[in-house]
């Protein structure tokens, strides 16, 4: 799974040195990896996320269920964990705007 992850980032890496738009328009290779790219950072971030927040869930759950005072110091965790989704969206905005 190392090596295939590897690839793929050597391939993009890869295409956005060779693929310099410098046209006005944006059109071209370059602009089609940076949608790509903007895609992959929500994507990847948006499913751990998800993962991050059905373990700590699971966690919490189980950590009330013996002690229900728990909930308070429970309840921050999983919105650090919700953090990872919305710096995605914010990585893929600096990549499509700027």
């Amino acid at each position: 799974m190392k090596k295939i992850l590897l690839f793929v980032f050597i391939f993009f890496i890869g295409i956005s040195v060779f693929a310099q738009d410098n046209s006005d328009e944006g059109n071209g290779l370059a602009s089609s990896v940076k949608y790509i790219a903007a895609a992959l950072a929500v994507g990847i971030s948006c499913i751990a996320g998800g993962i991050a927040v059905g373990k700590i869930g699971a966690a919490a759950m189980g950590a009330m269920s013996e002690n229900p005072d728990l909930f308070g110091k429970a309840l921050p965790y999983a919105g650090l964990a919700e953090g990872i989704c919305l710096w995605g969206f914010l990585v893929a905005l600096l990549i499509l705007f700027l």
